[in-house]
């Protein structure tokens, strides 16, 4: 499924216009700090409902996206703001560091002109939006000085630095890119739904379709009859998993 972006409540030329929502995860362990996807969602839909607007299509995307150039390794975003900005709709975030904590980077999706809304800000204004990400990156600034420093401490002391279990290492990684892969999934399971529901009983039926409405693949790319098949078997483990 696809949703809409927006940047805050005045930021926003109609006040009917529809949302696009972004939801994004770097790693596997900001569930646990009330950054997953399931919360972002629920954040993102309360706040549209507050402002009494419609979710046209939901984005998932894990990605780091760290940096003034995060745009170009974000397909998943530039995806919300081409449906958002044919849609004339806004993108919705749940917090504005699900964008970015570059003050470079906010000011380049302004540039856009595709507006986006903060469900934690839900009355700031653009300049503010400025100001709120100009904190979180001195904030980041902050944490990497204090722990450059720490590390800096511990070899020093003898320490010895770096990754003892490469294994581990990327076996996380692969988890994330499987998570990234069944978030994806989850989020077009509605839309495979709909094109079986229209008629569409084969896979590049549904691949047509999903095409058609611009919804791309986890990649950003298009749909094919085994991009389909995958993510129909995701969707079925999950099921499967979830009923167990």
């Amino acid at each position: 499924m696809s949703r809409k972006l927006s940047a805050s409540a005045s930021h926003l030329s109609d006040a009917s216009a529809p949302f696009v929502a972004y939801l994004r995860v770097s790693t596997d362990s900001q569930g646990e700090r009330g950054l997953g996807i399931e919360a972002q969602r629920a954040a993102v839909e309360r706040f549209a409902a507050e402002q009494g607007r419609s979710i046209i299509a939901e984005v998932v995307e894990v990605a780091s996206g760290s940096g003034a150039d995060a745009l170009s390794k974000r397909p998943k975003l530039a995806e919300a703001l081409r449906i958002a900005r044919r849609a004339g709709g806004s993108v919705a975030v749940a917090k504005l560091d699900r964008l970015s904590r570059s003050v470079a980077f906010v000011a380049g999706l302004m540039a856009t002109g595709v507006p986006f809304a903060v469900a934690e800000l839900p009355h700031a204004r653009p300049f503010e939006l400025h100001i709120f990400a100009a904190l979180a990156e001195e904030e980041r600034r902050r944490i990497g000085a204090r722990t450059a420093d720490a590390l800096a401490a511990k070899k020093a002391q003898g320490v010895k630095l770096g990754n003892p279990r490469p294994a581990a290492s990327l076996a996380r990684g692969l988890a994330t890119r499987r998570a990234g892969a069944e978030a994806h999934a989850q989020s077009v399971a509605a839309a495979v739904a709909a094109a079986r529901a229209a008629g569409a009983s084969s896979l590049a039926a549904i691949a047509a379709e999903l095409n058609r409405r611009g919804i791309a693949t986890a990649q950003g790319g298009t749909w094919y009859p085994a991009t389909v098949k995958r993510a129909v078997e995701r969707l079925e483990a999950l099921e499967g998993a979830a009923a167990a």
